[in-house]
């Protein structure tokens, strides 16, 4: 009689786990939206009810759906080409910087002829003893 008792127990026990654990499970991509600072929270979490009625078979795509969006970069899709512009133009600045520095670095290592044979000890006439 005993056994009969628990064992009744323990199946209404399991069975709440159950029914909590995948109310708890549908959840999941609404807290990450939340954490993320997703624009569509209120969706994604109205979406995990929906997809408890529909045994979970959309619950894949919410997932995805709540982890596309970061706060630092948003979708991920449109920013990609402004920093291309923007690592351009840097790229060009640093061009123009290293060329006017290579430009100044020869006119430094470039010998004045006139400054040159005035300091040369072979060309100053000699003087006898």
């Amino acid at each position: 009689m005993f056994l009969d008792y628990f064992a009744l127990g323990l199946l209404f026990f399991v069975a709440l786990v159950i029914f909590y654990g995948v109310i708890a499970i549908h959840d999941i991509p609404y807290e990450i939206a939340k954490k993320r600072n997703h624009p569509q929270q209120d969706a994604l979490h109205i979406a995990g009810w929906v997809s408890l009625f529909t045994m979970h078979a959309i619950w894949p795509f919410l997932w995805i759906w709540a982890t596309l969006y970061r706060e630092d970069r948003g979708w991920g899709f449109s920013n990609g080409k402004k920093r291309e512009l923007i690592l351009e133009g840097e790229v060009r600045e640093l061009m123009e910087k290293v060329e006017d520095l290579n430009q100044r670095l020869a006119s430094i290592e470039t010998p004045k002829t006139d400054k040159v044979s005035e300091n040369t000890p072979e060309q100053q006439p000699k003087q006898e003893v």
